[in-house]
């Protein structure tokens, strides 16, 4: 079946994969948001603890997703692996950093006589939530405005600058899109408190939260979009491979592409909507509409860097060093056998969709905390 696609048609379904898993991660931050809000939520122990427990049964779902992203990016891109990992490692190395202390901090706050204490344990959290968050979304604004690095002929990567990546926070449309990951993150955190904690003072908070963190959030996205959209873009010549500046490249692909452009805005309006949900009709599902509408989102905005022609990792340095999907992907071989193993990808959503429901049948509360066996 696969093996009578072409090239570029392998490159193409498994630059849809890798981009919904990235959304897919992005959606699963609500951990990390809800993480940066367990004490302004949570005012006693007794509600921080809920907050972490709820939290706590969905943490491996999020770092799963984000392993499986970097896997799967390995397999069928490898260039950019090798590019990126292997040139600007220090950014990688402190989103690595961050979520090491996440896995620890849930499997030691509770822990009887530890070390550290369990407040320490739920700064690391906070930590977690805060930069992990923030660090992803910078890396990824790279795709839209490029890296400090050039390939040689045996496409060895050079790194421009000894900051190896931290130099993305020096361009502001990538902290944008940061600072939009982080708030949208607390945004999913609080909605997702609403719908699977059981107390009166959490729900309350809660709801302000969602307020609170939309107006920011707000702020750096429709920047983000809206720079996007105006700024030049990395075009190439599929015939010569020779990368060039585009003037409102993105622009004329959200024009090229029609569908992305109407599902990135079902996405948007299905995040608003989730976010106006529990704000003005008292709902708690709005989790759901919020998460679907950032898998969208996110999703299309991956699309959007690297299909109609785009180099999907630019280079500032080296116009003709940057990444296509075509000059990065592996062998049509590869690419063909790894596209068997995609096909058990639906029965693994829907595992994780029945363990999801599985630990979610019953909303979280202060009685079963004060019974519950295992208490992160």
């Amino acid at each position: 079946m696969f093996e009578s696609l072409s090239h570029l048609a392998l490159q193409q379904y498994w630059w849809i994969i890798v981009s919904l898993l990235g959304a897919l991660f992005v959606f699963l931050t609500f951990v990390q948001g809800g993480q940066t809000l367990i004490y302004t939520i949570g005012k006693t122990e007794t509600e921080r603890t809920m907050l972490v427990n709820t939290l706590g049964r969905k943490w491996e779902f999020t770092f799963t997703t984000l392993v499986t992203f970097g896997g799967a990016f390995f397999a069928s891109f490898p260039l950019f692996y090798a590019t990126s990992f292997g040139g600007a490692y220090w950014v990688w190395m402190a989103i690595l950093f961050f979520f090491v202390i996440q896995a620890v901090s849930y499997e030691y706050r509770k822990k009887p006589d530890n070390l550290l204490g369990a407040k320490t344990y739920e700064i690391f959290l906070i930590l977690n939530g805060a930069f992990g968050t923030i660090l992803v979304g910078t890396a990824v604004g790279t795709f839209f405005n490029g890296a400090m690095f050039s390939l040689n002929d045996m496409n060895n990567v050079l790194w421009q600058t000894p900051f190896r990546g931290l130099e993305a926070v020096l361009t502001f449309h990538n902290v944008a899109l940061g600072l939009s990951v982080f708030f949208l993150a607390r945004i999913l955190g609080a909605l997702y408190f609403i719908n699977s904690v059981d107390d009166e003072n959490v729900l309350a908070r809660s709801k302000k939260q969602v307020l609170y963190n939309a107006i920011p959030f707000l702020v750096f996205f429709l920047y983000f979009l809206i720079w996007l959209v105006l700024k030049e873009g990395f075009a190439y010549d599929p015939a010569t491979g020779n990368v060039f500046m585009e003037k409102y490249k993105y622009l004329h692909n959200l024009i090229a592409m029609p569908l992305l452009t109407v599902l990135l805005l079902v996405g948007v309006v299905a995040v608003l909507w989730g976010i106006a949900l529990p704000l003005l009709k008292g709902g708690s599902k709005g989790i759901w509409f919020a998460g679907g509408g950032t898998v969208l989102v996110v999703w299309m905005l991956f699309l959007l860097a690297g299909f109609n022609n785009t180099a999907f990792y630019p280079s500032n340095y080296d116009l003709q060093s940057s990444l296509t999907i075509q000059t990065a992907s592996s062998s049509h071989f590869t690419l063909t056998a790894m596209s068997y193993v995609s096909l058990f990808v639906p029965f693994v959503i829907a595992y994780i969709w029945w363990f999801w429901r599985a630990m979610n049948t019953k909303k979280i509360d202060a009685k079963e905390m004060s019974e519950e066996s295992h208490v992160y």
